[in-house]
C-alpha cells in the first residue's frame, strides 16, 4: 500500500514536535528498588524534518508496547535510542505518566495503608545528548507559623502539594529513586498524610504538625537544601491548599549544580 507519510513535503518546514498523547497503557515500573503496575498516561513525539511530509504514529504504539511495558528508569536512555531509529527523527521525547504507592504506617496504631504518588518519567533524545527527568508529586499536612505565633490556641493547617523534579545525567539518569523522594517530600512538611489513622493516630499527626509549623517557602528550600547536598540538577514546587483564605499558596525554585 502507498505510504503517504513518507511523501515528501515541499514547503521546507521542520516541525518541532508530532506524535501521540493520553496513551493509556498498561506499564510495569520496576528501578530496582520499587516494582508496581498500573495504567500509565503517555506521550510520545519526534521532530520531523523538512521535507517529511509526517511521521508514523503507529511505530509510537510499537516503541510502548516493545520497549516501555516494562519501565525502568536507568534503561530509558536505551528506549529513546532504539525509538529514534524505529521513528527515523532526530529528536524524541517519551513521558509516561502513573501513580506509585507506598506503605506508610500510622505513628500509634502502627495501622498499615497504602499512599499514592504521582510519578512522570520523561526522556528526550536530540542530537546533544539525552535527558531524563524524575518528577514525584505527593501530598503533606503543613501548619502555619504565623497563625501559630498569634494565636491564644490552635493554629490553621492545611493539605499541601509538593512536587520534586530530579534531572539525570548521562552516566546517571536516574540519581534518586522514586522511594527516596517521597521520604524527602514526605519529611518536609509540618507531618505526613497518612491516609487510615485511628483516634491516638490523629493525637499524634496533630502534634507534630503544630510541633513543626512550616511556610510553603520552609518546605521547598528544606528539598532544595537536601537536594544540593547530594548535588541534584533539581526544580521544586509547593502549593498549600489554604483552609481559611479563598485562595492558595505557592512557591516554586530551580537550582543547577
Amino acid at each position: 500500500m502507498h505510504d503517504i507519510q513518507n511523501e515528501i513535503d515541499h514547503r521546507g518546514i521542520a516541525i518541532d514536535e508530532v506524535g501521540i498523547s493520553g496513551l493509556r497503557y498498561p506499564v510495569t515500573f520496576d528501578d530496582g528498588h520499587t516494582r508496581q503496575q498500573g495504567i500509565a498516561d503517555i506521550s510520545v513525539t519526534v521532530g520531523l524534518q523538512a521535507d517529511r511530509r509526517g511521521t508514523h504514529m503507529s511505530r509510537m504504539i510499537t516503541l510502548v508496547h516493545e520497549e516501555a511495558a516494562t519501565l525502568t528508569p536507568q534503561e530509558l536512555p536505551i528506549v529513546l535510542k532504539r525509538g529514534l531509529t524505529l521513528l527515523d527523527a532526530p529528536t524524541l521525547t517519551l513521558a509516561l505518566t502513573l501513580p506509585i504507592a507506598t506503605m506508610v504506617s500510622a505513628p500509634a496504631s502502627k495501622q498499615q495503608s497504602w499512599q499514592a504518588h504521582d510519578v512522570t518519567l520523561t526522556g528526550r533524545i536530540t542530537p546533544h545528548g539525552c535527558l531524563i527527568t524524575t518528577s514525584v508529586t505527593t501530598h503533606v499536612t503543613s501548619l502555619c507559623p504565623c497563625s501559630k505565633a498569634i494565636s491564644d490556641y490552635g493554629a490553621h493547617n492545611q493539605r499541601s502539594e509538593i512536587t520534586l523534579e530530579i534531572t539525570g545525567s548521562a552516566d546517571a539518569p536516574y540519581p534518586l529513586p522514586v522511594h527516596e523522594a517521597v521520604h524527602l517530600l514526605r519529611s518536609a512538611g509540618s507531618a505526613p498524610v497518612i491516609p487510615l489513622i485511628k483516634r491516638p493516630d490523629e493525637r499524634v499527626v496533630t502534634m507534630q504538625a503544630y510541633d513543626h509549623p512550616v511556610f510553603v517557602e520552609d518546605m521547598i528550600r528544606d528539598v532544595s537544601l537536601t537536594c544540593r547536598e547530594k548535588g541534584l540538577n533539581h526544580a521544586i514546587k509547593a502549593k498549600n491548599l489554604e483552609s481559611i483564605h479563598s485562595h492558595d499558596a505557592i512557591a516554586t525554585l530551580h537550582h543547577t549544580c
